[in-house]
């Protein structure tokens, strides 16, 4: 692999919007113009730009130079890779924009959200005003403010604080956001308003957004499309929230055998959602398979046979016979009224095929009636084949740890979807940039099952490459889903991202491997340095499931960041509860990215806790790194660090750099309680040798 270094780039933010295949490409043609013309200029960009197959359908020469000249004052200015970089996605976002279709058609939530996009939908703009009027109208907080009139700014305006859209997030996914920690002033000053903002992306990452191209002053500022982008993916993921096996079994009526349970479980919801759609139409004698949720519904048809199959008794028979769509799509609408669908559309949406509005307005009528069967005995076998807590707890983890590093493909299921080997590649391409020789990997669809075995041995022998411990495991293994090899495998990956963040910060003094040992270290030493006393012998503590260490480690790294009047004794369990939600929002308020539950703090999960203290230990020492060299250093993944996220400087720099020991080694987990040491569980395995 070594005749495969990976291109770096300084800004990890913008890194992290490219795959190492696409930087890989554009670097050589960056450098071909450097070599002709011993610099790069604006000017310089034009031709270069066209030839690129992502814009030679869109632009032509003169809109593209165009578009340059807006961006810099002088077209001759010499320009180094990230600015090339930088205008590349803006034309990206421009060519989005122009063909009107997401790149990622697959998972809406994918949808693209970059600055870039500056045009609104005030048809999306007026439902979602609906929808925060409906759910968040009697909140104690919002209610002075509500309703918002969706003919005016007034939700953007709203959002600047950041407490709407916390509380937008709780309504989508109860209990993610301890609301003990959002500032709830009437009047925020810039650190509090900063400090709700951030606490909103990190939890906005924790239930599935995609927010990699969206950050704290964006949402300060207001910038309705970025906003509204935001707003519609916590939205779908409240609507779509039922569209599971495991929260409705029911499901299970749509497929035949178990093999079809399989498949069914890791689909994406909005799958699932046309899936359940076409079950019902295909009873009630409709033909044409629905396969999107925007020119298949145009006409208005597929909706007369949905509604007329689920609820018969307020069916008209003129909404079949009308021959014009927009009065048909109006009968549509009467119809769901009469059910108590609450309206996310009007009449113009749906014949102008508006796919979140009809994706939106299909999840209201599935979980008003699904019209499933309640036969027990099916019922039953789909219960049996969810997960157990603890592997469903985990799954959630790297799942939305994955989803975190901005790779091109959404996961919607981790022991389904990263079977093929081609996501493993991706992650692995971001955590060790150079790593993946694409040339040899098989991007999905994959038809022929070698490609897939070939994709997974590559992502074994990088694991090899990454000492990773991969005890008697093939890359088939990884493509007949063994759970317990894919979540010890992940656990090692996400470990070792976690690690190399370490120690790129600290790059600057001695460059050492970080082990747990370090972490452990500096977290006891921090909170000694405040003169309190508490101390942890390993992550595997009994005394942490209070919750009291990691406040006081909260304290220690910002002291303003943990209100102690809202902290309970951490005694009983309900108390251990307070105190562990209490932890997750003040560590996301502080700049984390942490995908941890309360129970795997209530439990003292040992990897759980280790990637807690990581966090905040990364945070802290990129923030010591800021205030040595004056210069911000977004982060990628783990952690998000807000540099202003506080007016006040917790830690001298140098000493907190310099102050981690340790000898070079890699993180050492005791393998019987962390599922470390992977190795094929397959029935037949064989006890595995120590490497």
């Amino acid at each position: 692999m070594s005749s495969y270094m990976g291109v770096h780039v300084s800004d990890q933010w913008l890194q992290s919007q490219f795959m190492q295949v696409e930087l890989r490409s554009l670097k050589s043609k960056f450098i071909s113009i450097k070599n002709q013309n011993g610099k790069v200029t604006v000017g310089d960009l034009p031709p270069v730009m066209i030839k690129l197959e992502a814009f030679n359908s869109m632009f032509n020469v003169e809109e593209i130079t165009g578009i340059l000249d807006e961006l810099h004052a002088d077209l001759s200015n010499e320009i180094e890779f990230e600015d090339f970089l930088k205008a590349y996605l803006n034309l990206q976002g421009r060519a989005t924009a122009k063909s009107g279709a997401s790149k990622q058609s697959s998972s809406f939530l994918k949808a693209t959200t970059t600055t870039l996009l500056h045009t609104i939908s005030e048809s999306e703009k007026a439902s979602y005003v609906a929808h925060i009027n409906s759910y968040l109208g009697d909140d104690p907080f919002l209610k002075q403010f509500l309703p918002i009139d969706p003919a005016t700014n007034d939700l953007f305006n709203l959002a600047k604080d950041g407490v709407l859209l916390c509380k937008l997030i709780n309504v989508a996914v109860p209990g993610t956001i301890d609301e003990r920690a959002i500032n709830t002033k009437r009047f925020l000053n810039p650190w509090e308003r900063n400090e709700n903002h951030t606490l909103c992306l990190n939890s906005a990452k924790a239930i599935g957004c995609t927010v990699v191209n969206i950050g704290t002053q964006d949402l300060v500022e207001g910038r309705p499309h970025l906003l509204l982008g935001l707003i519609s993916q916590i939205i779908k993921i409240q609507l779509l929230a039922d569209l599971s096996l495991k929260k409705t079994p029911q499901l299970v009526e749509l497929v035949d055998d178990n093999n079809d349970v399989e498949e069914l479980m890791g689909l994406a919801p909005e799958k699932v959602l046309l899936k359940w759609m076409n079950f019902h139409l295909k009873k009630a004698g409709y033909e044409k398979p629905v396969l999107n949720f925007s020119s298949d519904l145009k006409d208005g048809k597929a909706y007369a046979y949905l509604l007329n199959v689920l609820a018969p008794e307020h069916c008209s028979p003129s909404t079949l016979d009308t021959k014009d769509p927009k009065e048909r799509a109006k009968l549509v609408l009467d119809h769901a009224e009469r059910m108590d669908c609450r309206r996310y559309l009007k009449p113009e949406d749906i014949v102008e095929g508006s796919p979140n509005l009809n994706l939106a307005f299909v999840a209201q009528i599935f979980h008003q009636r699904n019209g499933l069967t309640t036969d027990s005995k099916k019922i039953s076998f789909a219960e049996m084949m969810t997960d157990d807590v603890q592997t469903s707890r985990e799954e959630r983890c790297f799942r939305l740890w994955i989803n975190s590093l901005g790779i091109v493909t959404y996961v919607n299921n981790v022991f389904e979807d990263v079977r093929n080997g081609w996501i493993l590649l991706e992650v692995l391409d971001k955590v060790s940039p150079g790593s993946v020789n694409w040339k040899h990997a098989s991007k999905p669809p994959i038809k022929m099952p070698f490609r897939k075995v070939e994709n997974c041995n590559q992502v074994v022998r990088i694991g090899r490459q990454l000492k990773f411990s991969l005890v008697n495991v093939a890359g088939n293994d990884i493509v007949q889903g063994n759970k317990k090899l894919l979540l010890a495998f992940l656990w090692q990956l996400m470990r070792y991202n976690m690690l190399q963040l370490l120690k790129n910060l600290r790059s600057h003094s001695q460059g050492k491997e970080i082990t747990d040992a370090d972490i452990l270290k500096w977290a006891n030493n921090k909170i000694k340095q405040t003169g309190r006393t508490s101390k942890i012998e390993n992550f595997k503590d009994k005394s942490l499931s209070s919750g009291i260490f990691f406040l006081e480690l909260l304290c220690a790294v910002e002291p303003r960041v943990v209100n102690w009047n809202l902290v309970t004794k951490g005694e009983s369990d309900e108390e251990k509860r307070l105190n562990a939600t209490y932890i997750i929002s003040v560590t996301r308020k502080l700049g984390c990215s942490i995908f941890l539950l309360p129970e795997d703090i209530m439990e003292v999960n040992q990897k759980m806790i280790l990637t807690l203290a990581a966090s905040i230990m990364y945070w802290s020492l990129q923030k010591a790194v800021e205030d040595v060299e004056s210069s911000p250093s977004p982060s990628n993944g783990i952690c998000t660090a807000t540099p202003d996220a506080s007016p006040a400087q917790s830690v001298s720099g140098e000493d907190e750099i310099s102050s981690l020991g340790g000898e070079v080694s890699y993180l050492n987990i005791d393998d019987d309680d962390s599922d470390t040491a992977v190795s094929s569980q397959l029935e037949n395995e064989k006890s595995p040798t120590v490497e």
